[in-house]
Formats: structure tokens, sequence, C-alpha cells
């Protein structure tokens, strides 16, 4: 069954003593409906964005996998594209951004691969209509089981954020595991939450 994570919360991405070779990180949001003065409703969209920055044993930034650049240089990280509006109308139950990680093409030099989110445009994380964050087995077209679950738009610490720490996923005795951390940052840019994230979370 999926889990909801925490702060701390540690999973072992090993299924029956198998490594699991590919984990989709799936990042899902509405766009903002108000009602208008004389009736109707208005659609504000939100542009969420998923990164993935990319660290060797040393603690060295070796890439960054986010809207600008889909794929990392090994191949193994890819990028869905970027979702600038977020789902009107309700949720569909899709994930708007997915980052894929398939462990078996990671450089052996990589051993770190930190998740954040960003809200582009400023726009307050807990404005945004049931953003939450999904951790699975399978490939973006298909779901074959879901390790764990991580809801943003319930917990009233990410009030007034508009960036976070999703979680790590980590080389341990040769195998991968994930590690939550779901802190929110003070940072406004992409690249002001990597230099959060090697100051603070490796």
């Amino acid at each position: 069954m999926p889990i909801s994570l925490v702060k701390g919360q540690k999973v072992s991405l090993e299924k029956s003593g198998t490594s699991l070779k590919q984990v989709c990180v799936g990042l899902n949001w509405g766009a903002i409906e108000t009602k208008k003065f004389f009736g109707g409703r208005k659609v504000v969209a939100v542009d969420l964005d998923a990164s993935c920055a990319v660290f060797s044993g040393k603690n060295e930034l070796k890439d960054i996998v986010y809207f600008g650049n889909l794929t990392s240089r090994d191949g193994a990280i890819r990028h869905s594209g970027d979702d600038r509006t977020g789902d009107a109308g309700g949720d569909d139950g899709l994930d708007n951004e997915i980052i894929t990680v398939d462990f078996s093409r990671v450089d052996a030099g990589i051993d770190k691969v930190v998740f954040v989110l960003n809200s582009y445009k400023g726009q307050d994380f807990a404005t945004v209509p049931f953003a939450r964050i999904r951790i699975y087995e399978g490939s973006p077209e298909r779901v074959d089981n879901v390790l764990a679950t991580f809801d943003i738009a319930a917990d009233p610490k990410y009030a007034g954020h508009v960036s976070m720490v999703m979680g790590r996923f980590y080389r341990h005795q040769g195998a991968w595991k994930f590690a939550a951390i779901g802190d929110s940052t003070t940072d406004r840019k992409l690249e002001d939450t990597i230099r959060t994230v090697a100051r603070l979370y490796l």
C-alpha cells in the first residue's frame, strides 16, 4: 500500500530482494479557480516546476534536470516537460510533470539525486489546489506500483512558501534508497534552492 512520507522517513527501493530499476517522481496540481464579481469563474494558471540535482560521491554538483534541461548527461534521468498551467476544472488524476530515473544507467560516480519543487511565478503553495507528489515503479505511461505519496496542498507548514526540498535518492551499500525531506525553503529561484540543497541536505 502507498504510504504518506514524513520528514526524515526513509524508503528502501528494493522489492523481494531485487533492486528497482526505474522509478518515477510525479507531481500533480491544479490551476487556481476563483469566482468573478459578476458571476462565472476565473482560471489562473499555476506553474510548479519539479527538478532534480545530481551529485557525485564528493558532493560535487554534476547535473541539473529541470524544464530547461530535460535529460541528464548519462541519459538516466528524464523530465517529461514543463507544465505551465496545472489542471483546470478539477483534478484529472494524472501527473502534470514526471521525472523518470533509470538507476541501471546512472553513472557509477553519482550517488545522490535530490528532488526539489519551485513555484515559478511565486504562487504560494497554500493556494495551489491538490498539489502532491508520488513515487512509483513504472514509466510515465504506466504505474506498476505506488511506493509513496507526499501531500503538499494539505499541509499548512507550506503556507507562505514557494520552494521546497522533496527528498533524496542515495546509494547505500550498493543499493538505492529514498529519504523523505519535505522542507520548505526561503528560496525564490531554482538555482538558490540547489545551493540550499548543497549546503544542508547532502
